[in-house]
Order: C-alpha cells, then structure tokens, then sequence
C-alpha cells in the first residue's frame, strides 16, 4: 500500500510538473463586445488589496460573473469543482448547511461552537457559522478560494482558506435585470436586480431579490404526522439585498448593505442504507426516498447589514473601516435513524448574533507596500437540541419516552492587530512579511439532563404535549461559591502570533516564482455536548509551506503550480464512548489529538487554444495522514472528506452569427474516494465523476441573454453526509447502535437536472 501511494505521488507531481497551472478563468463582463481573443487579465483581493492573479504568491482560484452565468451556478457549494484539493458540500439535515475542507482541513460537525476551518466571507464579512452558509449567488461579481491557511489577514478560522464572495459594485447608471429558469423538480426561479441613482455621479441604490423553488428529488414514503409535507431534497428559498453606495468625492466612498435569506425547504430525510431492525423501513428504491417520525418543517433565516467606508487619503495612503452586524436563526428536524419511529430524533433550534469592526490601512511606498489593520468580533452562538431515543425508553424502561435534551452557548469575543508587507529587494526580488496577533476569551455553558418521556424544544410541537416538571442540570460552567453547584459560565482566554514569510522572484514579465511559511491558527473551544464539566479544547495550529511557479508563456497558455506541505497540529476530536453506568448516554468529551500531515500538488492550466476555443485543467493531489494516539480508543481511518485526487477538464467555445453570440461549453468534474467520518471507513464514497454541459446565447444588442445548463448528465448517486451509529461484531456484521437499530445514513448530492434560463436587461 505503501509503494503504491508513493508511485500515484510520483505520477502527480509529474504530471503537476508538466503542467505547473492556476484555473483562471474569472471575466468581469458578460457583454459580447468585450470578447477577446487571448488570456484574461485578472484581479483578485487575496491580500486585502487589488492585484493581479498572477502577482499574488498565493494559491487562489478566482471565478467571475461570465463563468459562473455560463456554467449555470446558482450556488456556492458548486464552486468546489473549480477550485483543487476543495470539498464545498451541503452538510446534512438542511440545504443551508455547509461543509468546507481545503487541503484536507476543516469542521465536520456543525453544532453550535464549534468553529469552521475554511472561513467564508461576504464583501470581507466574516460568516462565523455553517448554517446558511450555502450561498445562493446573486448579483456576485467573483468569487475567490484562497488555499491554505490564511492566518495572517484574515486571521483564525482560515487555518485551511477562504472563501470570499465579492459582490458587483454600481455603475452609476440605471440598471435593471430580470431573469427566469425552469427546470428539472418544477424548478421556477425568479431573480430581479438593478440599480438607481438618486444624485448623479454621488448616490446609488441597488437592489436584488430572488424567489427559488424545486419539488424535491423524492419522498417521505411514510410519516408518522398527517398532513406534512413529504417532498425530500425540495428548496423553497426568497433572498433579498439592499445596497446604498455614496460617493461625496472621488477619494471617498461609503457603502450600507443589507441582505437577508429566508429557507422553508423541509428538512431533508437521510437514506437507509441498512433496513430497520424495530419497524417497517427497508432500504428504499431511491436514494432520494427516507422515512420519518418528525415534522419535516424546517426554517434558516439569516439577516445582516454592513457599513464599508474608503478613504484615498494621498496618492499613497488609503483607510478602509469595515462594520457588520448579522444574526441567524434556524429551527430543524433531524430524523437521525429515518423510521417513522422514534429511535432517534433530534429536534434542534441554532440562534447567532455577532458583530465585527475592522479598521484597515494600505501603503504604497517606492519600494514596498504594507496593509495593517485592527480587527475586532464579538459573538454569541446559541443551540438547543433534544436526543429522543423514544422507542428505547418504552422497551427498556416502559416510561411514556426518552430524551437526553442539551441547551446552552459559546461566546467569543477576539481581538486582534495584523501587517503585512511586500518589499521589493531588487527588481526581481521580493520579499513578504506578515504577523498577525490574535487574543480571543471564550465563556460557554451547557445544560444537559435526562427525562424519562419524549421532550421538544418549544411547547406545542406534538398536539398536547406538556412540559412537566423535568430538571436539566448545568453541566458546564463554574462554582463560584464553593456549594458544588456550576452557576456561572466557564470561560477560557487565548493568545496566539501567526506569521507568514514569503519570497518572490519575478524571473520575467510573464514568470514569477515564490515560496513561503505560513500559520493559521482554529479558536479553543468548550464541548456543546458536555455531561461533566470539562475544560475547553486547545487552539488548533498549521504550520504550512509551500513552492511555487505562476506563468503566462505568451497570450494564450498560463500555467501555475503550486506544491505545499502542511502540519496540523492539536486537531480538535471528539471522543465518543458508551457510559458505563448508563446505557443510554454516549459520552462525549472533547479535546485534542496530535494532529496530520498533508503533502499535496495544485496543478492548473489555462490554454486558449483559437480565438474561439478555451480549454481548462486543473488537478489536485494531496496525501494525508492522521498522527497515531494512543487516546483515541478507536483508531482513526483517514481525513474526512478529502478525496486523494480531484480533476476537473473543461471546454469553451463562442461563436459569433447573425443572431447573436452563442457559447458552448462542457466539462468533467471528478473526485476520488473519500471517507465522511474519519474514525470508521461505513460511510466511504467511492471515486466518481460528473459531466456538465451548457449552451449560453446573447443578443446582439446584448439586453436578452439565454442558457440551457445540463448537470451530473450520468446521474451519479454520491454520498455529502450521513450518521453513523451501528456497532460491529467480529465477523464484521453491523449490530444496532444508539436507539437500539441499525442507524447508518447516507445524505447525496444532486441527481441529473436540466434548467433553462431567460433573461433580460438594459
């Protein structure tokens, strides 16, 4: 096994040898009389000023408007296929949820306080939490994948990258766009931006809104409450944006932006993949099909505002203050075993509130440039869930139910100072410097009791259910006075210097070759889940290094590599292990284990082959391991979703007729195994691959625009979550789990689906 991972090592960097690439394929705009023969010239934000892609020593994949409306992309989690070595996937329960890993680093469980991975940013806003995080794209200009960790500007959380969604800025003129689609599931989408000026060349309105339904790719073949809706994997989704931009002077400009998402699709049922052992529920026909004993009611609302103010205070010294304030609230049902009995449910409601100053300045000196700033967020994240494990408590106990119910809150309130520069040696050499000093103090408790019936979190939920006097103890917390009574929350501070150092060498105009050290540095954090008062988890640390060339060899061939090795270091890992003294509990403890390694290759290409003609390549490869510890009662099998390889090979062709401007593109997207959990190989998606095609047509006046978009044309079924909870026994058959069944369930991507899209502006 050995030999065989270190000859599919060779062959990668081989090939990423050969190739030495960046997937740049991002374009401003979607008029025709902009089309160019030739390589785009591309500007990216990576490091909190504007470049171009091929000045920056980063690994950074930037994909425009034109791509994104060509392809047909409505979502973030689609742009995974782009980017290498990126795994951007709708967790399981809602289609709201995210899960982010880049180079094999991430969050896998979503529940509250627990901190993600990958951070995602909206118009440099910080998105601390994965519900809602499944972005619909409206009325986007870019979006950029900044891999590797990116401690040093964007600070903890992004020990894995970035994800930055940048939104179109005005024009100053009227602008008005009006687009359908109709689609495979009744899919009807409608979308509606625009903007306005109030005083010429000073103030602008803009406006978007999106109305985005679909009938649900299966069902609910039995649930146990009447008159639910049994559409699974529907979407019935409005999102709204409000921006106000100003311009007093050309050295100043303010912008006031207001978003919000309203998601009522239903809760999504997983897929059995073994049938029950306590009721009626076999393995379905469809891996769209599933049961349940719940209410499929299912709402993420998220809402937020902005203030951005920029001042060009000299030729070479511009400010910049950034402010946000968001908030999110999501009410769910997760049918864990997917019966229409209740061997696992979990009931759960997610309240979050933050807020963020940033205070920024950027330099530009004869020879060097510098951004530093101060950055400041304050948030509360809130949950309440209820693990009812009815069926159990009637059979064991012969009580009326059984529910381990959970409530409590992680706050953070983190502060913190970075610089960065970029100093020129000679005329080919440069060197960066960067160091970012982050202080951050967390408080967290947790109730956590047992109740002999089957509990909810809000009243009224089941027809006559009452409260009755059952008592959760607070489990996590301090005592103060010395009574054996926790009556305060525990708390825990940390501090951390993450640098970054970089050297540059711009061989020619068209090469530039660099390498660099950088750290991320992940939030501690307290255990939602604790049943005893434990102490928060350590901060987690990657160092990273990484080699690399970026290239135009002429106007039509770019080729880009990067190869980077990582050291992830007191990986935060939940311990689970069955209570000894009580079978209904399943203890788990939170905290750190020595960590991975990753060694991978980003390879990306870039050739326009004819005036009409455009080919993309992008590969990556990574080779993971997971550090033995002798805590982990249960061995760890691998990194959780990160495949070994991801591939992507697509085509772009336009033509100019009398009628129009047609482009015609296709492409292959494939992803090699890969495990959802990392202690147990149940869950294993093997290798697949999708194909995609569409064809794009504008008119000649360029107001009406069209596309036909046909995706995962070979109807791949593959795995984007799941649960496990089944035991083994020693002749490797599956023996129930928690609840007493056999709970092994599998979420899926999207199946094959066709959309039609027709718009018109002016």
């Amino acid at each position: 096994m050995k030999q065989q991972k270190n000859k599919h090592s060779c062959i990668a960097l081989a090939v990423a040898a050969a190739l030495s690439s960046n997937f740049a394929i991002a374009q401003e705009d979607t008029s025709s009389e902009d089309k160019v023969a030739g390589l785009e010239v591309i500007e990216v934000t990576a490091r909190k000023t504007t470049e171009s892609l091929q000045s920056v020593p980063v690994a950074v994949t930037s994909i425009g408007a034109a791509q994104l409306s060509e392809n047909g992309i409505a979502v973030m989690t689609e742009i995974q296929r782009f980017s290498p070595n990126t795994t951007l996937q709708t967790s399981r329960g809602t289609n709201s949820t995210l899960t982010a890993f880049i180079r094999g680093v991430g969050q896998q469980d979503p529940l509250w306080g627990y901190e993600p991975g990958v951070g995602i940013y909206i118009d440099d806003v910080y998105m601390a939490r994965p519900q809602g995080a499944v972005i619909d794209l409206l009325d986007v200009e870019r979006i950029e994948v900044l891999r590797g960790p990116q401690g040093t500007l964007y600070g903890k959380n992004t020990i894995g990258g970035a994800v930055k969604y940048v939104t179109k800025p005005m024009s100053g003129d009227m602008e008005f766009n009006i687009e359908g689609t109709v689609g495979s599931y009744s899919q009807q989408d409608l979308k509606i931006t625009g903007q306005v000026p109030l005083i010429e060349d000073k103030l602008y309105l803009g406006f978007g809104h999106a109305e985005l339904s679909r009938d649900g790719f299966g069902e609910f073949l039995i649930s146990a409450l009447d008159g639910q809706d049994k559409e699974n994997y529907n979407k019935d989704l409005s999102a709204s944006r409000l921006t106000l931009e100003f311009r007093p002077t050309d050295d100043l400009f303010m912008r006031l932006a207001w978003d919000k998402t309203d998601d009522d699709s239903n809760a999504k049922g997983g897929y059995r993949l073994l049938p029950s052992l306590l009721t009626d529920a076999p393995v379905p026909n469809s891996v769209f099909d599933s049961y349940t004993s719940m209410p499929t009611k299912n709402t993420v609302e998220l809402e937020g505002i902005s203030l951005v103010v920029d001042w060009q205070a000299t030729d070479d010294l511009s400010l910049k203050y950034v402010t946000s304030s968001r908030e999110s609230d999501s009410d769910t049902n997760i049918d864990f075993d997917n019966t229409p009995l209740d061997i696992f449910d979990v009931p759960a409601i997610y309240d979050d509130e933050n807020t963020s100053h940033e205070l920024q300045a950027n330099y530009t000196g004869e020879n060097f440039n510098i951004v530093g700033g101060v950055y400041f967020y304050d948030g509360e994240s809130c949950g309440h869930f209820d693990a009812i494990l009815g069926f159990l408590g009637r059979a064991a106990f012969g009580v009326p139910g059984l529910t381990r119910e959970v409530t409590g809150c992680n706050n953070s309130e983190s502060k913190a100072a970075y610089v960065q520069s970029s100093i020129d040696i000679t005329e080919q050499l440069s060197m960066t410097l960067g160091a970012r000093y982050t202080d951050e103090e967390k408080d967290a408790y947790v109730n956590n009791g047992l109740a002999f019936e089957n509990v909810y979190p809000e009243d009224g939920w089941i027809p006559g259910y009452e409260r009755g006097g059952v008592s959760f103890p607070q489990v996590l917390g301090s005592d103060s006075d010395g009574d054996g009574v926790l009556d305060a929350p525990k708390s825990e501070d940390w501090s951390r210097f993450t640098p970054r150092i970089g050297i540059e060498y711009q061989y020619d105009d068209n090469t530039m070759f660099f390498a660099s050290y950088s750290q991320g540095f992940k939030s501690g954090t307290f255990n939602p889940r604790a049943t005893v008062n434990e102490d928060a988890a350590d901060p987690e640390i990657v160092d990273s290094f990484e080699i690399g060339m970026k290239k135009d060899w002429n106007e039509t061939l770019r080729t880009n590599i990067t190869v980077f090795s990582l050291d992830h270091e007191d990986r935060q890992y939940i311990t689970v292990t069955p209570d000894p003294d009580d079978f209904t509990v399943l203890n788990q403890n939170l905290g750190n284990i020595k960590g991975s390694t990753v060694d991978g290759i980003e390879a990306e290409v870039t050739w326009v082959a004819t005036e009409e003609l455009t080919l993309d390549f992008a590969l990556g490869y990574l080779d993971g391991e997971i550090e033995d510890d002798p805590s982990i009662a249960t061995p760890l099998v691998g990194l959780s979703n990160t495949p070994e390889y991801t591939l992507s090979i697509a085509a772009n062709y336009t033509l100019d007729t009398s009628i129009g401007y047609f482009v015609f593109n296709g492409g292959y997207y494939y992803r090699d195994d890969y495990l959802l959990f990392e202690d147990s190989d149940a869950l294993k998606q093997d290798g697949y691959g999708t194909l995609n095609a569409s064809i794009n047509w504008e008119s000649i006046e360029g107001n009406w625009y069209a596309g036909l978009h046909a995706k995962n044309l070979t109807d791949e079924e593959y795995m984007v979550g799941g649960y496990n909870f089944v035991g083994m026994d020693d002749d490797g058959n599956y023996t129930p789990g928690l609840g007493g069944d056999t709970t092994l369930i599998a979420y899926y991507g999207d199946p094959r689906t066709v959309h039609f899209t027709l718009g018109y502006r002016f």
